[in-house]
């Protein structure tokens, strides 16, 4: 019991001076935009001391369970996640081209049923992508496969999964008029 307290309070004797240096590391970053070197330093010298305090507590020890099942876990969610993505990916698309054009590149990809696109933010944002109800195959919701709130900054992204074969024409509504339009036909 005593060393379960001993322990538990240099825990949280630890959390506390670790709190109080990343107040301090961010003040530095709000207050003095020069000193964010030192800020940096700061936070690398604080982890370097809590990895060193980490080890000598711990060793001669064995790892614990509950740490290499998490290891293995996280290990297993990658692996599934990636499988997972490199099964159902089927397109991506560029929301504006490389060189600025208001485009979606490639304007027209198709896919296998259950497949999904992807829409990247690239150039000339905002963007979204809106499917318009009577240029998509019947019954499918032309709401669900949309995406109407608008993607602000680069690289953000939007995925849609299509499920009913057919062909999808969808538009960017803030450039709807600039011809911004493209479609997805799903076999």
């Amino acid at each position: 019991f005593v060393a379960f307290s001993v322990r538990e309070g240099a825990r949280a004797e630890r959390k506390v001076q670790n709190e109080n240096q990343l107040k301090r590391i961010a003040e530095l970053n709000a207050t003095k935009p020069t000193h964010t070197t030192t800020a940096k330093m700061m936070k690398s010298a604080m982890m370097k001391r809590n990895m060193a305090t980490t080890m000598k507590a711990n060793q001669g020890a064995a790892p614990k369970v509950s740490f290499v099942r998490k290891v293995a876990q996280t290990a297993g969610v990658a692996a599934s996640t990636l499988a997972i993505t490199f099964a159902a990916q089927a397109a991506d698309v560029k929301l504006g081209s490389d060189s600025g054009a208001l485009v979606f590149d490639p304007a027209t990809v198709t896919i296998n049923k259950g497949d999904s696109v992807t829409w990247k933010n690239n150039a000339g944002f905002p963007h979204n992508i809106m499917f318009d109800e009577d240029e998509i195959p019947s019954g499918v919701n032309a709401d669900a496969i949309s995406h109407e709130d608008y993607l602000n900054a680069p690289g953000e992204t939007a995925t849609s999964k299509f499920d009913v074969s057919g062909t999808y024409s969808y538009y960017c509504e803030p450039h709807q008029g600039a011809g911004m339009q493209g479609k997805v036909i799903v076999k």
